[in-house]
């Protein structure tokens, strides 16, 4: 028997708020065109400044690729000529057959993500008159340009912050725009954000700015004393080229942050939602030979022309899972033909099963490096699910900040669930798009917390092949149940880890408590990828 879905309400890629562009009508400029004789011009020089003849424009960004355009014309004439200039070598005409003011929303789609000038032009064909305006628009679709493993904060070496701990309840600024040949002006970085020499519990928020960082009501990084916890966040960047990391713990923590790649409004590589395929198990010999990893010791990974993965592609966004490890260490994931950087994926204790998101480039010859950094062996475990290409046009859209789509803890905000955790060996469905049969979003980046754990277990998430309606009229289909993981938790630990999925045919995603018991779910929206 299918479990009962948790509905968002609002189609979420809707609700995540985006930026407004605007051109007030005072920059329009009036004139007559060439030839059209001494009275026109006069009339054009009379009009500037005034009612006569205005246009005001403003947009919105309802998809990645696409513009939202609000025309507002005022005007003494009987009938208009509006020509829309998208900037991108196609334009849209419309007759304005109302005296005094016309307004009028029109959309456009953008072949490709960028910055473009908007130009509308207003001709008043009775009195030879026109008026021009114009605006600045940038999508809010962003495409991934990888970067060699790097790190940029590191407080226990002063490290891009001051050489000290973090206090609790602060936070501390990290340039990313700029810094370690991350290019300038991008909207969005990808960081492995880990917190370690930790003495009470708590949780770490990365966010765009300080006042959004100590505010937010979601977290990235939840950690207890004693821990070191790793994590994967797609962080929007703040104008000035800043991130903040909130300490929302009342001890004081360090904190290391490692990028590995940027999403910029610019063509570069778009990204290729996959079902999660395990492509590497040394305890089966699956991807590599069979037997734990040797202490110190690499081993490389085919990942381009396998599993999804074309060839091509210059990234691969994987979960990347350490068990059975025989002492503490950590692992790191880079492109082969590299040296090891000075960096790490995640920190792993002796006999512990952790896993985190990682996104890695891609080695000219299609593959990955894997380096255990334990004096002592390690089974490695890799599921594939995603990647980047320059032959893909699916861009992410960062949200301005996370939207909270559950706690189990809670009754949901739209009514639609009542408080309880999710059951062992069961499925929480949730719905991420409008009730559809055909979605609008390739893939989703949410960043999810296990946490209220009485025993062991995992967290598999997948999309759904049942449409909401099916789950409203109680014929869904339970199921085939998946086999990879994406977060691993043990009796009374909290567990954060970010994962990108792609919805089901309706739009809709699975999270899979794959332990026997009780635990309570956290899920949170970071953004999403589109080609439309």
């Amino acid at each position: 028997m299918a479990a009962t879905a948790t509905g968002t309400g609002p189609d979420a890629a809707r609700g995540l708020k985006g930026k407004t562009f605007s051109s007030p009508a005072d920059r329009t400029v009036v004139t007559a065109p060439s030839g059209a004789g001494a009275g026109a011009a006069a009339r054009a020089q009379d009009a500037q400044g005034s009612s006569y003849l205005a246009i005001y424009l403003d947009a919105t960004t309802p998809s990645a690729h696409s513009i939202e355009l609000t025309t507002r014309v005022s005007s003494e004439a009987a009938e208009l000529d509006v020509t829309i200039d998208w900037g991108d070598g196609t334009t849209d005409k419309a007759t304005a057959s109302s005296t005094g003011y016309d307004r009028r929303q029109t959309n456009h789609k953008y072949a490709a993500v960028g910055s473009y000038t908007v130009t509308v032009t207003v001709k008043d064909t009775t009195h030879g008159v026109q008026a021009v305006n114009e605006l600045k628009f940038v999508t809010s679709g962003n495409e991934f340009t990888s970067h060699a493993p790097t790190r940029l904060l590191d407080t226990r070496a002063g490290l891009g912050a001051a050489k000290a701990k973090v206090a609790g309840r602060s936070s501390v600024a990290l340039k990313v725009a700029g810094a370690a040949k991350v290019p300038a002006g991008v909207r969005a970085v990808v960081l492995n954000v880990t917190v370690t020499n930790t003495t009470g519990p708590g949780h770490i928020s990365v966010q765009q700015d300080k006042d959004l960082a100590e505010g937010a009501e979601t977290s990235n990084v939840n950690y207890v004393a004693g821990q070191s916890v790793p994590n994967l966040v797609i962080a929007p960047v703040g104008e000035d080229g800043y991130v903040h990391l909130f300490n929302a713990g009342w001890e004081s923590v360090d904190l290391i942050a490692d990028v590995t790649g940027s999403f910029s409004p610019a063509p570069a590589a778009g990204y290729g939602a996959l079902t999660p395929t395990r492509a590497v198990d040394t305890r089966e010999g699956v991807g590599t030979a069979k037997g734990q990893v040797p202490g110190y010791g690499t081993f490389g990974v085919e990942i381009a022309g396998r599993g999804g993965v074309p060839k091509g592609a210059t990234a691969v966004a994987l979960n990347l899972t350490a068990t059975n490890p025989r002492a503490d260490g950590h692992l790191t994931a880079y492109p082969s033909g590299q040296a090891a950087p000075a960096t790490s994926n995640l920190n792993f204790t002796a006999g512990r099963t952790i896993a985190n998101s990682v996104i890695v480039p891609i080695g000219p010859d299609g593959k990955i490096t894997v380096r255990n950094g334990s004096w002592a062996p390690a089974d490695v475990v890799i599921d594939v699910v995603g990647y980047y290409t320059p032959d893909s046009r699916s861009a992410f859209v960062s949200a301005w900040v996370p939207m909270r789509m559950l706690d189990t803890r809670k009754d949901y905000s739209w009514g639609l669930r009542k408080a309880g955790p999710v059951a062992g060996r069961t499925y929480e469905p949730m719905q991420l798009e409008a009730d559809t049969t055909t979605p609008v979003v390739d893939g989703w980046a949410l960043n999810t917390t296990v946490t209220n754990t009485t025993g062991t277990g995992f967290l598999s998430v997948t999309g759904d092949p049942n449409f909401w309606s099916d789950y409203q009229k109680g014929t869904a289909v339970t199921p085939q149940r998946p086999v990879s993981s994406a977060l691993n938790w043990t009796a009374g630990a909290t567990v954060p880890n970010l994962v990108q999925t792609p919805g089901g045919k309706g739009g809709m995603v699975d999270f899979w408590n794959q332990g026997w018991e009780n635990i309570d779910l956290l899920v949170d929206l970071t953004g999403y990828y589109q080609t439309v």
